[in-house]
């Protein structure tokens, strides 16, 4: 059992187009500095922004599922299977699965921030699929009030989002304040980024961008300062697949 807090200062670094994207990567790539490596079948997870807009030019895929979902302004996404530009504006999110390939770009407008996480599936199977993807828009995505926040379903019951990776629950969960907490399921791993409020958990402060990895726990607790929003994604303590991070090849 454990719950370990990583800053944001103790992540991997990033950035595309001469610097007008910047990236924290609470779980980078394996070849980089700092940060964590892939936890379950998530195999990456990136928070990018641009004050001024910025391009991440055309670029391949295999295999990988990976989903954008926008924080704050807008992005907006190419791809060489439809061959067009899409907007995604704030709440929106895309799933790309890259099946056995594709090329995208993306593009960030001025004041744009979202994540991209990329799903580790298995790719014995994905590897023989189309490349294929699905846009949601925020109002599709249920929305629930509960004694510990609003929380919204990203991927999970009653969400319109679909991916092959086993197992995968995404909560946004906003309007927390004060003394929060959330029953866990102990046979599962729990990775939790905090987008808004300062507070303090048994293990340590807890600041924006700072970002949680919790394992073999029934319940977690935060006390908030201040009003606060998390972004929780439930994986499976063991996949039942060989990943791509075990050394499954493309």
């Amino acid at each position: 059992m454990s719950v370990e807090i990583v800053s944001k200062h103790h992540q991997a670094q990033g950035a595309f187009d001469f610097g007008r994207i910047r990236e924290n990567k609470p779980i980078g790539f394996p070849h980089e500095q700092g940060g964590i490596r892939s936890i379950s079948n998530l195999f990456y997870w990136a928070h990018a922004w641009s004050d001024t807009g910025g391009l991440i030019d055309t670029h391949p895929h295999q295999g990988f599922e990976i989903m954008s979902y926008v924080l704050n302004g807008k992005i907006s996404h190419y791809d060489t299977k439809y061959d067009r530009w899409l907007d995604l504006d704030v709440g929106d999110a895309q799933v790309i699965r890259a099946g056995n390939g594709i090329s995208h770009a993306e593009k960030i407008l001025p004041g744009g921030e979202f994540f991209q996480i990329w799903f580790d599936p298995d790719l014995t199977k994905t590897m023989k699929k189309e490349a294929s993807y699905s846009d949601i828009k925020a109002s599709d995505f249920p929305i629930k009030e509960t004694t510990n926040g609003t929380a919204k379903t990203i991927i999970g019951e009653g969400s319109p989002m679909q991916i092959d990776s086993e197992k995968i629950v995404i909560t946004e969960i906003s309007n927390i304040s004060g003394n929060w907490e959330m029953s866990l399921d102990k046979d599962s791993l729990y990775t939790i980024y905090v987008l808004k409020g300062e507070g303090e958990a048994e293990q340590g402060a807890l600041s924006p961008n700072d970002f949680l990895i919790v394992k073999g726990e029934s319940q977690l607790k935060i006390e908030f300062a201040t009003e606060a929003k998390l972004f929780m994604i439930q994986s499976p303590t063991e996949v039942s697949y060989r990943t791509y991070a075990e050394g499954q090849t493309l």
